[in-house]
């Protein structure tokens, strides 16, 4: 499942876009698909795991259209009401660099794989959509994946994906709820720190072959 999600986050690593221009939440999906094929068949050095090069493009390309505040209320959950502003601002910093990490390692992982964006229509005033989408692999089924999507005055921003009817921040949510109820809230957050600080002197591909 965690190489499912990692597929499904790399088709949205590459799309940039002017602040004043909202872009339809599928069109931007299906724009970033599209661009994030070109770059990683053309470039030689994120295909052999450059992490600087890779980790550069994660930030200037990933970062801009994920909510990564509501993404972390959303799996911290309930504790989140009872978190002091520091634990939120230090749960969304361990968070967002948790998912970094994961962006990073998809780029490894990417090899032939191709999105389809299903049909899409959404009522003029919304502003929270499903984007249906599948991942094409050559002998292989179909995998699909959805992206909840939020429209902010950034644009429309995803805050979370579900694969195969999985939700990843569900799936933390299970885990998180787990740290904090045995290690309270600064538990969690030093749990998090700590996967990212061990993870941050890895190079990719052996954190990748673990």
């Amino acid at each position: 499942m965690k190489e499912l999600f990692k597929v499904a986050v790399v088709l949205l690593c590459a799309v940039s876009f002017a602040q004043a221009e909202v872009i339809a939440p599928d069109a931007l999906i299906k724009t970033t698909a599209d661009e994030v094929v070109a770059i990683v068949k053309q470039d030689k050095d994120i295909q052999a795991g450059n992490q600087k090069k890779i980790l550069a493009l994660v930030d200037a390309k990933v970062l801009p259209h994920f909510d990564f505040t509501r993404m972390t209320q959303l799996s911290v959950g309930k504790s989140w009401r009872s978190a002091t502003p520091a634990q939120k601002q230090a749960l969304v910093t361990e968070y967002r660099n948790m998912l970094v990490r994961t962006y990073t390692r998809a780029f490894i992982v990417y090899r032939d794989q191709k999105i389809e964006v299903k049909p899409f229509k959404m009522a003029a005033d919304a502003t929270e959509v499903t984007v249906k989408t599948s991942i094409i692999k050559p002998g292989a089924q179909p995998i699909p994946v959805n992206y909840e999507m939020a429209k902010t005055a950034d644009g429309w921003k995803v805050f979370d994906l579900t694969i195969e009817g999985v939700s990843l921040v569900s799936s933390y949510r299970g885990t998180f709820n787990s740290e904090i109820q045995e290690k309270g809230i600064d538990g969690l957050i030093k749990i998090l720190s700590d996967k990212n600080t061990n993870s941050a002197g890895v190079p990719l591909h052996k954190a990748d072959a673990k």
